[in-house]
C-alpha cells in the first residue's frame, strides 16, 4: 500500500516505513504529524485517486529530527568590475517516517 502526498508545494510518494526529508514543519521530535492532502492512495489493485484530494484520506507519520541541509554556495563575480559577492544557505528540513496511510 502507497499513496502520494503534499507537503510543501511538493508530491512525495510514500509506503508504510518510509523515512523521508520534507519542509520544515511545526513539530518537535518524537510527535506525531498528520498530512491531509492525500492525492492518491494504491492498495494492490485499488487505486483512489482524488479530485484533487482523497476525502477521508490521510497519513500520519512521526517527526524524527529537525536539521538542516548541507551549505549552498552562491558566488556572483564580474570581471574588471570590482564587483564580488558571495552568499550561503542552509535550508530547514524535517525527517519523518511514515506510520500508517488511511484510505478514506
Amino acid at each position: 500500500m502507497y499513496a502520494v502526498i503534499k507537503s510543501g508545494g511538493k508530491q512525495y510518494r510514500v509506503a508504510e516505513g518510509d523515512v523521508l526529508r520534507v519542509e520544515k514543519l511545526e513539530a518537535e521530535a518524537g510527535e506525531t504529524v498528520t498530512f491531509d492532502d492525500v492525492l492518491l492512495v494504491a492498495d494492490g489493485d485499488k487505486v483512489t485517486v482524488g479530485t484533487p484530494r482523497v476525502d477521508g484520506g490521510s497519513v500520519s507519520a512521526e517527526v524524527v529530527a529537525e536539521a538542516r541541509a548541507r551549505k549552498i554556495e552562491i558566488v556572483k563575480f564580474k570581471r574588471r568590475q570590482d564587483y564580488q559577492r558571495h552568499y550561503g544557505h542552509r535550508q530547514p528540513y524535517t525527517e519523518v517516517r511514515i506510520t500508517g496511510i488511511k484510505a478514506g
